[in-house]
Parts: C-alpha cells; sequence; structure tokens
C-alpha cells in the first residue's frame, strides 16, 4: 500500500513516517515504480512507533523497544529498564513544570494588572535573562 493508505491505516501522517523511513525506523520495500510499498508488518511498526511516541518516549527509546519487540529471546527485564528511565525523565520534567507554575503564580500574584507601566512579571523575565 502506499503511503496515503499507510497513514490511514497507523494513524500516523505521511510526513512522519517518510520522517521514520529517513531515520531508519521503518524500511519498506519499493516498488518497480520506485514508489514505497508498505505491508502489513510495517502498519503494525507504524502503530507501534505511535503508540510509544503517544507515551512520550524518544526516537532513540523507539529504536530499542522495536529491536527489542522484534527479539523474541529478549529478556523483560531490558524494556523494563528503559520504561523505568523514561517514567525518572517525566517526573523530572514534572518537578520542572511544577516549579514554573509556581513561580509564574507568585508572578502574577505579585502584578496589579492595572495601567502603570511597572510589571513584576517582566521585571523577574529581565533579570534572569541579564544574569542567566
Amino acid at each position: 500500500m502506499n503511503v496515503g493508505a499507510a497513514a490511514r491505516r497507523s494513524g500516523l501522517p505521511a510526513k512522519t513516517i517518510r520522517y521514520y523511513e529517513d531515520i531508519g525506523l521503518i524500511r519498506p520495500i519499493r516498488a518497480d515504480n520506485g514508489y514505497r510499498d508498505y505491508s502489513n508488518d510495517d502498519i503494525h511498526r507504524l502503530t507501534f512507533l505511535r503508540r510509544a511516541r503517544g507515551l512520550g518516549f524518544s526516537i532513540e527509546d523507539c529504536r530499542q523497544l522495536m529491536a527489542l519487540y522484534r527479539d523474541k529471546s529478549r529478556a523483560s527485564h531490558d524494556v523494563r529498564e528503559i520504561a523505568k528511565n523514561h517514567v525518572t525523565a517525566i517526573d523530572e520534567k514534572v518537578r520542572e513544570l511544577q516549579s514554573m507554575r509556581a513561580t509564574l503564580q507568585t508572578l502574577i500574584h505579585a502584578c496589579h494588572g492595572d495601567h502603570r507601566p511597572d510589571c513584576p512579571i517582566l521585571a523577574d523575565i529581565a533579570c534572569e535573562t541579564a544574569t542567566g
């Protein structure tokens, strides 16, 4: 099937599918006319990638997960470690976002939001830019 049909069946945009091919995550065969010809196995791999990316796994993690998925002699420990490391990264990102949220809430509370030009939000951003 062509890239449009593969996109419909996998739920991924055609541009993403082409990108995954460019970086070697999938390798559809080429028809005699040079067009990509996606198999049902390719669709399965694309769906796998869509789900993994939806869970926030990086491209490199997806590459490793796909290799482990294909390896029937894999150790589930290897897959578990990738997932655990990803959860650790998510937890760190959540902490960063909570810190940003707290800082912004403090700044919003300090800002009068009236007609005056002074603004603690802009002052804080400018201060961080000058020293950071």
